[in-house]
């Protein structure tokens, strides 16, 4: 039984990429070959994952699988969150609104600061003796 890619999305936050796949079924989350559930043990992770489906009621129509690289998990989980909001708005275009209304199309442009040479990290500096 081949399953039908209802819409694809690609989700990015801080370093981490996420590809989401949308797939007809039942609701089941899938993120690099293991359930959301095991994948991000943190409770309001996996919150923030169903945020999307549940906004637009449709929590238990599709399966979501993801693959997602780089960054950390938290990073992870909001990267395959913005996935999961590009797919379903692509998929319906009704869908788009309240998505757009909770803010879960918008990129999270919050990136770690380069650190500057002559400096501990990005802004702290080395301790100052003043003898």
């Amino acid at each position: 039984m081949a399953v039908e890619t209802i819409g694809n999305g690609t989700g990015r936050r801080k370093n981490a990429v996420a590809r989401v796949r949308l797939l007809s079924g039942s609701g089941k989350i899938i993120v690099n070959g293991k359930p959301a559930e095991e994948y991000f043990p943190r409770l309001a992770l996996q919150t923030s994952l169903r945020q999307p489906l549940e906004v637009t009621n449709a929590a238990g129509r599709y399966d979501v699988v993801a693959t997602v690289t780089g960054g950390g998990v938290a990073g992870q989980a909001g990267a395959v969150r913005h996935g999961i909001a590009r797919a379903l708005s692509q998929s319906d275009e009704t869908m788009r609104p309240p998505l757009h209304k909770n803010g879960l199309l918008t990129r999270d442009p919050r990136m770690k600061e380069r650190k500057k040479y002559g400096r501990k990290r990005a802004r702290k500096g080395f301790q100052y003796s003043k003898r």
